[in-house]
């Protein structure tokens, strides 16, 4: 469950320092490392959410770290490696059909990147940016989004791949596919009893999966004109997400902080996953190599911060 961070450039004979190490260690709930298989990493940070998602709560994973540690790799996966987003489905789908006699269900799902701070549909890429907006009971919904309904794992697996072929890459000196937007998959539990008598009551929950863009410092990605731009909007809406992480995390502290989460489109979007009524896990991602020692302390930092928020379900 620990992480130690060793200083790269820590010099033995630099007497000014010698009692001053940079060396730092983090606790987590959780620590993998490169032998980690998918099925390890599913299943002990998402597998538990998912009966939560069937019996009426929300619950979101996010992917989180600098440019090219992994987290696309992790949310999707590969065809003989399939990611989280696949095999939460799949026992998403496994789950509710224990209780099919007894139970109604429709499974709505759609996949949406925000590029830049404005929302594309990656189901139906023709369809221009869209707009959100708030209904009458304060919940947050996108307007002309595609939802597609099904009950196959596969069907979704195709559908994910297409449109993440959709999302915006682009070549970095970090990474050769970096993914310049973040990604949401919302998935939609609806059920309904089939007994008569309580045939009005009706469970709904919401699985959010974010595949978040990496963090970057423009230094190590050699960005200019275009990319800066996006490496911009990019760490603005992750400090957004971090301001309201600190927000909501000294939230039990002396002094209550407010949350604002309309500083950018994810934190709208993403307002009960983080304060509200949802069950959240963080997966950070970190490289190991020395080049990256400031983006993995960063990295750590923020993902020990969120460690602290505490949301009543």
């Amino acid at each position: 469950q620990r992480v130690v961070l060793m200083d790269p450039s820590e010099d033995p004979d630099d007497i000014l320092r010698a009692n001053r190490s940079r060396e730092k260690t983090f606790v987590f709930d959780m620590v993998f490392d490169h032998t980690a298989t998918q099925e390890e990493v599913y299943v002990s940070t998402t597998k538990r959410l998912i009966e939560g998602v069937i019996s009426g709560y929300n619950a979101t994973i996010f992917a989180y770290g600098p440019t090219g540690t992994g987290k696309t790799y992790t949310m999707l996966g590969t065809d003989s490696e399939p990611g989280i987003y696949v095999r939460a489905l799949d026992d998403l789908f496994k789950g509710l059909g224990a209780t099919a006699e007894e139970m109604d269900d429709t499974v709505s799902m759609s996949y949406l990147e925000i590029y830049n701070e404005v929302i594309r549909d990656l189901l139906n890429p023709s369809s221009g940016f869209l707009d959100l907006r708030e209904d009458s009971r304060g919940s947050i919904q996108i307007a002309g989004i595609t939802e597609v309904s099904t009950t196959n794992a596969q069907e979704i697996m195709e559908l994910l791949i297409k449109g993440n072929k959709q999302r915006t890459q682009e070549p970095t000196a970090a990474n050769r596919a970096s993914s310049r937007s973040h990604a949401v998959l919302q998935v939609t539990v609806t059920r309904k009893s089939r007994r008569k008598e309580t045939g009005k009551e009706i469970w709904i929950g919401k699985l959010f999966m974010v595949d978040l863009a990496g963090s970057e410092r423009a230094a190590q990605t050699q960005n200019r004109g275009k990319r800066m731009k996006e490496g911009a909007h990019i760490n603005r809406s992750l400090l957004a997400l971090s301001n309201c992480i600190n927000a909501l995390s000294e939230k039990r502290g002396s002094r209550a902080q407010f949350v604002n989460f309309r500083d950018s489109k994810l934190t709208r979007l993403l307002k009960d996953s983080l304060g509200g009524n949802s069950r959240t896990v963080m997966i950070a991602h970190i490289s190991p190599a020395s080049s990256s020692f400031e983006e993995s302390r960063m990295t750590l930092i923020y993902a020990y911060r969120a460690k602290h928020i505490k949301t009543q379900v």
